[in-house]
């Protein structure tokens, strides 16, 4: 599979992730949703795909790059993923639900692609 597949599934899950994790604190939900509203029964959702996320773009860093590169490679995509959620919380925070949905649908969408070539070479194969 091309690296180039993954490394978007690990940014778009990255991305999903950080912003998950970020919503489900209080001040930065607030943020995106209205003052004096807290996340409440969504909370350990929030948390959970936000620990979701991040372990599926350590799982495409190290699909793409292998175990020792993979690594670094998940620091980089760690990192310009939480820029761009610090600069989406900041300028626009009530876009922020985009990102996780956005995030967690482009990476399940790499991960459908993913194994969807890797079924069909193991049948031609």
């Amino acid at each position: 599979m091309s690296a180039g597949v993954y490394v978007t599934a690990a940014f778009s899950a990255a991305l999903g992730g950080f912003t998950a994790l970020s919503l489900a604190m209080d001040r930065h939900y607030e943020d995106s949703f209205g003052r004096g509203r807290t996340a409440g029964r969504w909370l350990p959702w929030l948390r959970a795909v936000g620990v979701l996320g991040l372990a599926v773009s350590l799982w495409a860093c190290l699909g793409a790059q292998g175990t020792s590169q993979g690594w670094v490679l998940y620091g980089g995509v760690l990192t310009v993923a939480a820029l761009a959620v610090v600069l989406v919380l900041t300028y626009a925070p009530g876009r922020a639900t985009w990102l996780v949905v956005g995030g967690m649908g482009m990476s399940a969408l790499m991960g459908l692609l993913t194994l969807v070539t890797a079924t069909f070479r193991s049948a031609a194969g």
